[in-house]
């Protein structure tokens, strides 16, 4: 399976990324895309909404590849499109140009962009539409049992993302047939995706995400649900356009339900659930055998060497809270650590969230030293007085 080249992270960022720069991968650990599939797949628990947004860019990846593998036909004069015998998909083939794979909704492509996805569009179902009339289409009884992607042996594929320690879900599959190389529905060697490949990963989603009682069901509008089963299923389409009101809808969910919460969980702390409701029965804990041990101290008058003893049960407690209290372990956060997954970490390699994070970190470690001393102070210096 083909990979899109990822764009280079910005590091000269001086803000908070946006949900557009996380699924474009153009950021850094813990704002990363694997960061923010970890967070909705754990904490949202919505990441079918990420998967469907995931597979729909895969499957404009795939057919942007397949055009290209056909354009790139035509500049080595193969034959190919006269087979179809299509003189207006030959023009539309000939005039998309090169194509790049934007992440985002379709409203924040430029002109240029939503031209060339409006051509990919115009020419596949041109294309679908002579192979059908051909008699090579699969128009009858579309499945995922019956379609060709589903029937091969699926590979991994780069697309999901991963940072090579996440073992809980299995690899992504391709919709990639594996049948012999010089074997395509063009016939040509070069080609590595078939027109079937493109039909199989629209079935796929569709009978994955939408349809209902489906096995990830995701809750759309009806009106959208409703126009993508009748262009796949009925009109037996199955270019990008299909998905693009499913896509801007998820992706602003997304946005407006998922992503301020990844944000505050991920630059502003480094801390995940889990993590923080150990450490606040830690520091009940702490604080509990603080005040036992302190008020026995001052009713049993014991003498300060002695009392000196509280500075660790009141330091672990007030720490522990603390940290809860603003889902940030400040020592970590300090060493450049975030946690991802209980007592996994990572390293925080976005430049702007470690400053923002160090900023945050001295300042919960600043209120936790004073709470502390304030504390210690009290229960060492006061006088005892033996009942």
């Amino acid at each position: 399976m083909m990979d899109t080249p990822s764009p280079h992270p910005d590091l000269n960022r001086n803000r908070l990324p946006t949900l557009f720069e996380v699924l474009s991968r153009q950021t850094l650990a813990p704002v990363d895309l694997f960061s923010f599939y970890i967070y909705m797949r754990d904490q949202q628990r919505s990441v079918d909404y990420l998967d469907f947004w995931l597979d729909v860019s895969q499957h404009m990846s795939l057919c942007r590849h397949y055009v290209r593998e056909l354009r790139r036909s035509v500049l080595v004069e193969t034959p190919e499109l006269e087979k179809h015998g299509s003189k207006r998909s030959s023009y539309i083939l000939d005039h998309i140009g090169d194509m790049n794979d934007p992440s985002g909704p379709s409203t924040n492509l430029n002109p240029d962009e939503k031209i060339k996805d409006q051509h990919l569009s115009a020419y596949l179902r041109s294309d679908n539409g002579n192979t059908a009339g051909n008699g090579n289409g699969n128009e009858n009884n579309h499945s995922p049992q019956s379609s060709l992607g589903s029937q091969s042996n699926f590979q991994g594929s780069g697309d999901r993302p991963s940072n090579g320690t996440d073992r809980e879900r299995p690899p992504r599959p391709s919709f990639m047939t594996n049948g012999s190389p010089g074997r395509t529905d063009s016939n040509s060697p070069a080609h590595t995706v078939a027109r079937a490949d493109i039909r199989a990963s629209a079935e796929k989603i569709l009978y994955t995400f939408l349809l209902p009682g489906s096995e990830r069901e995701i809750i759309l509008p009806q009106g959208i649900l409703t126009d993508i089963t009748t262009s796949i299923e009925e009109e037996g389409r199955d270019d990008p356009e299909v998905f693009d009101a499913a896509k801007d809808y998820t992706f602003q969910a997304m946005e407006r339900d998922a992503f301020p919460g990844f944000l505050r969980a991920k630059a502003l702390g480094n801390l995940v659930p889990p993590s923080s409701f150990l450490r606040l029965c830690l520091g009940l804990l702490g604080l509990f055998g603080a005040f036992w041990a302190g008020f026995a101290c001052i009713l049993l008058d014991k003498p300060k060497h002695i009392r000196c003893w509280l500075i660790l049960p009141f330091t672990i407690g007030v720490y522990a809270l603390s940290s809860q209290q603003y889902s940030i372990d400040p020592v970590l956060a300090l060493a450049g650590l975030s946690e991802y997954t209980f007592m996994n970490w990572s390293r925080i390699r976005e430049p702007y969230i470690r400053k923002l994070m160090n900023k945050r970190a001295m300042m919960v470690l600043f209120f936790t030293v004073l709470i502390g001393v304030c504390l210690i102070v009290l229960f060492i210096f006061v006088p005892g007085h033996r009942l």
